[in-house]
């Protein structure tokens, strides 16, 4: 059995780690390769099979890792090494919103220092259907769906829609469950976390923070694609417009609508 391939959280981790040394490699008996080796294999990702797999992210292949995203860099003037299409998709987010990811890696690191992440259940769409995830990684996914997903929250959030006076319909295409399935569909929707937990912090979610949506603009607005793995509902809401209208150009993650 090989060692499996790198996953979005592991090169979150590793691309960090080379941003912060200022686009270098780090060699394998540096103490932050080893802090690294040790954190990567305390993830909640890999099963028991693969930790015990000789060599598994040990500080030799976190340093390979460091040498894949320093010479991979756009401004690197060296040989490149060879490294695969996630590694790229990775060097590239960390190159056009480096805040953004460190912040996501930070999340990381102490959710997995205080315990909080190891406690999450998997939950069933943190991939999508490719199989892969949030460029942010799957921890992180997990992590939004469970707060998403609080009964809690979910029916506060209902309550003060209720008070408005307006229809629980969906805030990016105005579906409106109760209109289509009559008595079933009432009080029914999702709330989504308008800005991703790693990027407003950890602190107490204020309703204004979330979204009514359906289940698909829900979905949309946490699927990943190439160069952008999350999109607010005013952006969802901008993509559907420039769709039905032929546009190409989709708007980024934070557009307003």
């Amino acid at each position: 059995m090989r060692s499996p391939a790198w996953t979005e959280d592991e090169l979150v981790l590793a691309g960090a780690l080379v941003v912060r040394n200022g686009w270098r490699e780090l060699r394998t008996p540096d103490r932050e390769v080893v802090e690294l080796s040790e954190l990567l294999r305390s993830l909640p990702i890999h099963g028991p099979d693969v930790l015990s797999l000789p060599g598994f992210r040990s500080p030799d292949s976190v340093s390979r890792k460091t040498t894949d995203f320093a010479t991979n860099h756009p401004a690197y003037t060296g040989r490149r090494t060879r490294r695969g299409e996630p590694t790229r998709l990775m060097i590239a987010a960390f190159t056009e919103r480096e805040t953004e990811m460190l912040q996501a890696a930070q999340t990381i690191e102490a959710g997995m220092g205080s315990g909080a992440l190891q406690l999450l259940p998997e939950q069933p769409d943190e991939f999508d259907d490719t199989g892969a995830t949030a460029i942010e990684g799957r921890l992180l996914v997990r992590q939004a769906l469970v707060r998403e997903r609080d009964p809690k929250l979910r029916q506060r959030k209902i309550k003060q829609v209720r008070r408005t006076g307006l229809p629980l319909s969906c805030e990016v295409c105005d579906f409106d469950f109760a209109r289509v399935y009559g008595r079933l569909g009432e009080n029914f929707i999702e709330v989504h976390h308008v800005t991703p937990l790693h990027i407003s912090g950890q602190r107490e979610t204020k309703l204004d923070d979330l979204a009514c949506l359906c289940a698909n603009c829900h979905r949309m607005c946490h699927r990943s694609s190439p160069g952008e793995s999350w999109r607010t509902p005013q952006a969802l809401r901008a993509l559907i417009r420039g769709s039905r209208a032929g546009t190409l150009d989709a708007p980024g993650p934070n557009s307003a609508s």
